[in-house]
């Protein structure tokens, strides 16, 4: 059995590659290394299993022939599309940015599938789609659905694409709605940022908004597991659901200390002002995953917990080799 995977090279893409390949699967994937690296897949490389070609998927020609390049070998018999901008707040400074790299990589992504007549589909979608909605409670349900950023609408466009495409020539259809993901190899987000801060000025941790942002945190080894837990046993034709820790989440102050107290102790904290750490920035929010729950799987990690694991990698990643 072959998997393709968009997105492949990065943050979660090479992940899920690994546990793919893991269980004995052939992993085909595509990228085109905006933000996902070669070093990334350094491993992956190295498996007679694993598969790369490097390209633009808004190119519908170059993923075709990447496809039937890949299926020569043996057919893909699902997509796992990952594909997306990752960058929330380069997506708000320019639409465009996450209009081409978050729909437009799904559009592509499902009219290249029905050509080659592949039905199963897995999307990375995010919590983003919600908007804000305050201390409710995020459930699949909710409605109306507002995002604040361009990153939101686009992922949330990807959905309804994706849903129309299960009407007509998709048989399986899982959309995962991520929440904050942490581990590594970590290529963004606010904890690579601190420790990079940090690097450059080691005295003083300067950070965006408050501190009183609040979320939930799941490492990406718990997000991979319950991606593949939905995946064997949810049995819907159109299977939603949020993935996420199941408590309130930490502070972006919490995420601060713990940060200098593992990287650099001696340095002070200085705060901004207001709540939200850039436009489109959900400051506080509480994902619900109790459908998830009742799936059968629950994570075994706190988002305390998950930080604290996640900061001490990134440290490590973040060494001079």
């Amino acid at each position: 059995m072959s998997v393709l995977i968009t997105g492949v090279a990065g943050f979660v893409g090479t992940n899920l590659a690994q546990a793919l390949l893991d269980k004995g699967l052939r992993v085909c994937g595509v990228d085109n290394l905006s933000r996902g690296t070669l070093q990334n897949m350094a491993a992956l490389l190295k498996n007679p299993r694993f598969e790369f070609r490097q390209l633009e998927i808004t190119e519908p020609g170059a993923l075709l022939n990447a496809c039937e390049h890949f299926a020569a070998h043996e057919a893909i018999t699902e997509c796992w599309h990952l594909a997306a901008n990752s960058d929330i707040p380069a997506g708000v400074a320019e639409a465009a940015v996450d209009l081409k790299d978050t729909f437009m990589t799904t559009y592509v992504t499902l009219e290249v599938l029905k050509q080659l007549g592949i039905r199963k589909l897995a999307f990375a979608s995010s919590s983003a789609i919600y908007g804000d909605h305050g201390s409710k409670a995020l459930e699949e349900d909710l409605g109306p659905l507002l995002p604040i950023s361009n990153y939101g609408a686009m992922k949330l466009a990807s959905e309804a694409a994706l849903s129309a495409a299960a009407e007509t020539f998709l048989t399986n259809l899982w959309i995962f709605r991520f929440p904050n993901v942490i581990g590594v190899p970590a290529t963004h987000g606010v904890m690579i940022d601190f420790v990079r801060k940090l690097k450059q000025t080691p005295n003083l941790l300067q950070v965006l908004g408050d501190g009183t942002q609040q979320k939930g945190y799941l490492h990406v080894e718990e997000l991979i597991d319950a991606m593949l837990y939905i995946h064997r046993h949810a049995t819907e034709r159109r299977a939603i659901y949020n993935i996420g820790p199941a408590d309130a989440g930490v502070t972006v102050q919490f995420i601060a200390e713990e940060t200098v107290r593992v990287a650099q102790p001696t340095a002070s904290i200085q705060y901004g002002e207001g709540n939200r750490g850039w436009v489109g920035d959900v400051p506080r929010f509480v994902y619900s995953i109790d459908k998830l729950k009742q799936l059968g799987w629950s994570p075994k990690l706190g988002s305390v917990q998950a930080v604290q694991k996640a900061i001490r990698q990134i440290v490590a990643q973040e060494q001079p080799a």
